[in-house]
């Protein structure tokens, strides 16, 4: 994930924004719940992209990938639409428990960027999605770079026309959805009023666009790692901030990992998910990675 790399991430200022005003009046008067729902994934199962994670001998990637996370962030969507064989096999390879987490195709996103013509690819993309059953969980769409405010009523026609029995989570990388503050507000608005959730992405290069505004009860996480020392000490940060969201009613913590080079998106899974267990009270299963030994960032 090449989003946001920059070349010395150790001068870059990682801290987490403070949280947006209306976060937690949201969060205050939208827990109903009980149970606290988390779901830690990296991006994909591919043996070439998560390096010195699966034991020799392994024969089928997904299935020991799902042993050892609760979730994917399932990236291959993006690029098609899979045939409904497909998904009923990642289905039945994959514990009752596990969720994916689909990223909506890039015929909607990206080529098409949501004009008129996308309502019939986006029927045709939950069709076989919903395949997933039990084990589907928030549907993602992210927009280009260049798709900024001037294509609002493009934004408010989707969401409109979204199926609401589908969760839906929203990602817009264009700086002036966030730094405008009428347009930020308008946003913000319109996700919520629509229970559609707000995508916060973590990456080094890209600071102008992290915000702490959740628009439903979930907190859905796209963490970039830099492949630098400051990975471990920015999971803690996140840690921290879940706790406090925690404590304001936060109960759904949807937390995928990537990093510019995929190389140990595992293990700063482990680290991460070790703490959460440490700092929340919660018993996620610890990914094994090369035997529990720690490799080096660099």
């Amino acid at each position: 994930m090449k989003f946001g790399k920059v070349d010395q991430p150790e001068l870059i200022d990682f801290t987490i924004p403070n949280n947006h005003p209306d976060t937690e009046v949201l969060l205050r008067k939208s827990s109903n719940e009980d149970t606290l729902n988390i779901f830690v994934g990296c991006a994909k199962w591919n043996r070439q992209d998560l390096k010195n994670f699966y034991p020799r001998g392994t024969k089928d990637e997904l299935t020991y990938y799902s042993t050892q996370f609760n979730s994917i962030e399932l990236n291959a969507t993006f690029y098609r639409i899979f045939p409904p064989e497909t998904y009923q096999k990642w289905y039945d390879k994959t514990p009752a428990n596990f969720k994916f987490f689909p990223k909506m195709t890039n015929e909607v996103s990206h080529l098409r960027r949501m004009n008129d013509k996308v309502y019939e690819i986006t029927d045709r993309y939950l069709e076989v999605t919903s395949l997933l059953k039990e084990k589907l969980g928030t549907v993602f769409l992210q927009m280009h770079n260049n798709f900024g405010p001037k294509n609002w009523d493009r934004v408010v026609r989707f969401v409109e026309y979204w199926p609401k029995e589908f969760p839906l989570a929203m990602e817009f990388r264009h700086t002036d959805w966030f730094n405008d503050e009428k347009v930020a507000n308008e946003l913000f608005h319109l996700l919520e009023e629509n229970n559609i959730t707000n995508v916060l992405v973590d990456t080094a290069g890209r600071r102008d666009i992290m915000h702490m505004r959740l628009t439903t009860n979930e907190a859905f996480i796209r963490y970039v790692g830099a492949n630098h020392e400051s990975d471990y000490s920015r999971m803690i940060d996140w840690v921290s901030r879940l706790e406090e969201w925690k404590l304001m009613g936060l109960k759904n913590i949807h937390f995928f990992v990537h990093q510019n080079m995929e190389l140990e998106s595992p293990l700063l899974s482990a680290y991460f998910i070790d703490n959460l267990n440490k700092n929340m009270d919660v018993n996620l299963i610890i990914p094994k990675t090369l035997g529990g030994n720690q490799m080096n960032l660099l």
